[in-house]
């Protein structure tokens, strides 16, 4: 019983509203997330992380500059990718909870990828721990082309990046 009553009392605090959250015009945020995998003996090593700097123009729309790192230790030597994005984004502020939805186009380059402009959808939700800290959880389609006349040709054969990190409002 002592477990439920501990579980409920969680769960209630996660929908907390506190005032204070609301963004405002000017404000800043920044975004770290990151990732990798291993194999048992840790070859094949793959890492990635995530910085994100969005700028609030008005209390909901945010532009956001995102600068991401692959590095991945495979037999035949080590590689990296990257990718500069620029996102526009809508924030629906509810509460604690802040759903987004918006759109970012930018470049990809390295290693193991062909060098070219990437564009799409996102979305996705952050998560309010206290007034400056929250956790994001985010999801990208990404469709790959060189020019903008293959743009349309290749939005169905895109692919789908994910990400969960930690933000920071300032």
């Amino acid at each position: 019983m002592k477990k439920l009553i501990l579980l409920l009392t969680v769960i209630s605090m996660l929908f907390v509203v506190p005032a204070a959250i609301a963004y405002e015009q000017g404000d800043f945020e920044l975004t770290l997330s990151g990732g990798g995998s291993s194999d048992e003996n840790f070859d094949g090593t793959v890492l990635n992380v995530e910085a994100g700097l969005g700028y609030f123009m008005t209390s909901n729309f945010e532009v956001v500059g995102r600068q991401g790192i692959a590095y991945a230790d495979i037999p035949g030597g080590d590689k990296w990718n990257a990718s500069t994005r620029i996102s526009l984004i809508y924030n629906f502020g509810l509460g604690n909870v802040y759903p987004y939805l918006g759109a970012n186009m930018g470049y990809l380059y390295g290693d193991m990828v062909k060098d070219q402009f990437i564009a799409g959808p996102e979305g996705g939700v952050k998560f309010f721990v206290n007034d400056t800290t929250f956790i994001i959880a985010g999801l990208e389609y990404q469709f790959l082309f060189e020019n903008v006349r293959d743009a349309d040709d290749n939005f169905d054969d895109g692919r789908f990046v994910y990400h969960l990190g930690i933000g920071f409002r300032f």
